[in-house]
């Protein structure tokens, strides 16, 4: 867990663009989909900033309730502005839940892997993207990998195995 927890954290200081528009955001929905259809995986991807949803597609086999879970690892970026997979891994190595951070209801929040924040160098987090509908570390895998693919970025000393 303690390997995890640093790779997803040079992932996250890493994986930052410069600027981030719709033509971005669709680049990354598309390598998401190409990677989701290469593997046959029954996925959603939804990529967004906060202001608007820019790209969201299902891949057959997914269903709505994928869609619910991309929102709720969203919701989870938006509110601490790090991967729901670390956030989760965090919350599990310190004993506690999603229920311990105070009132956030688990109807709208999910700690599960998936969900990357989208950062802008001189903005911050802008917004998030979502994989759902595999387990929760091949989800947070694909969504790291399209992110790198889009920056052109070599993740292999700090992919997660």
């Amino acid at each position: 867990m303690d390997s995890d927890l640093a790779r997803i954290a040079s992932q996250e200081q890493r994986l930052r663009f410069d600027a981030f528009d719709s033509e971005t955001a669709w680049a990354l929905a598309l390598a998401l989909r190409e990677d989701g259809l290469a593997r046959r995986a029954p996925i959603v991807a939804v990529v967004e900033t906060w202001a608007v949803r820019l790209a969201a597609f299902a891949l057959p086999g997914a269903t709505d309730d994928n869609f619910d879970w991309a929102r709720r690892k969203i919701n989870s970026v938006r509110r601490f502005q790090r991967c729901s997979y670390a956030i989760g891994l965090q919350l599990a190595a310190a004993g506690r839940t999603l229920a311990d951070l105070g009132a956030l209801p688990e109807r709208d929040y999910a700690v599960h892997g998936g969900a990357f924040p989208i950062f802008v160098r001189g903005a911050g987090c802008i917004g998030a993207v979502a994989v759902s509908g595999l387990p929760q570390r091949e989800d947070h895998k694909m969504a790291t990998a399209a992110l790198a693919r889009v920056l052109n970025h070599d993740l292999a000393d700090a992919g997660l195995d």
